[in-house]
């Protein structure tokens, strides 16, 4: 089944393009995508989950796809909690729905575990397909992930403005032939490395060549141009 064509609400500021199956009247369960991705993730669960009755619905969050968002350095604010959870909120108003069912892949995940602790009376249930449930920390998210694993680690190479942005941009396929691979080493292996070696160094992996990237890669061609498109759009 072909992958449906964005409808747009507008929500919280934006114009966020949803992609929908399954009967308007059935139970509404928002799948909500990770990064880096786009609804199009939802692509084989959509089909399912609206074929089973229930109102699927999945949106390209906050600053991806056709929904795009603020860009520049004073947007980063724009794109906390309080908006992310916000834009959920604003589309469920759109859609005319009271409540819903939240499922959330990856950062998704982050996302949806926080609607019930700030919009309980929007949800009727939340699954976290990757991700669980983290209760709020003592210290700063970003200071935890540099004290554990280093400057290194991706997410906070991430931190550094621009640059993670420009690297990637560059050569649009070539980054999404590099996200898009299975894992070459299993669970257990990783936990046996020393600490020094978990780091989550993506980005020297990445800026190592893709002649010594490890693991099958996972988009066939149709997939591998659907995300490249999205990407060069929304960057």
């Amino acid at each position: 089944m072909a992958f449906p064509e964005p409808r747009y609400v507008k929500t919280n500021g934006l114009d966020m393009a949803i992609y929908e199956q399954g009967p308007k009247d059935g139970v509404p369960v928002v799948m909500c995508h990770g990064f880096p991705e786009i609804a199009y993730s939802w692509r084989h669960q959509l089909p399912a989950v609206g074929g089973a009755g229930f109102r699927a619905i999945a949106p390209d969050m906050r600053g991806y796809g056709n929904t795009g968002g603020p860009k520049g350095k004073d947007a980063v604010p724009l794109y906390d909690m309080e908006h992310l959870t916000g834009d959920l909120v604003g589309m469920l108003d759109a859609l005319g729905i009271e409540k819903a069912i939240f499922a959330g892949h990856d950062w998704g995940g982050m996302v949806v575990w926080q609607m019930p602790l700030r919009h309980p009376d929007r949800v009727a249930g939340v699954i976290g397909v990757n991700t669980p449930f983290m209760p709020r920390g003592p210290i700063d998210p970003i200071a935890g992930m540099r004290m554990v694993f280093g400057e290194d680690m991706y997410i906070v190479f991430f931190q550094q403005y621009g640059v993670a942005e420009n690297m990637f941009d560059a050569d649009v396929a070539k980054s999404m032939r590099f996200w898009y691979r299975k894992s070459a080493m299993k669970l257990a292996d990783f936990d046996a490395l020393p600490a020094d070696q978990k780091n989550l160094s993506f980005l020297k992996s990445f800026q190592a060549g893709e002649s010594t990237w490890t693991g099958e890669q996972l988009l066939n061609k149709e997939e591998l141009d659907y995300y490249t498109a999205a990407f060069k759009k929304s960057g």
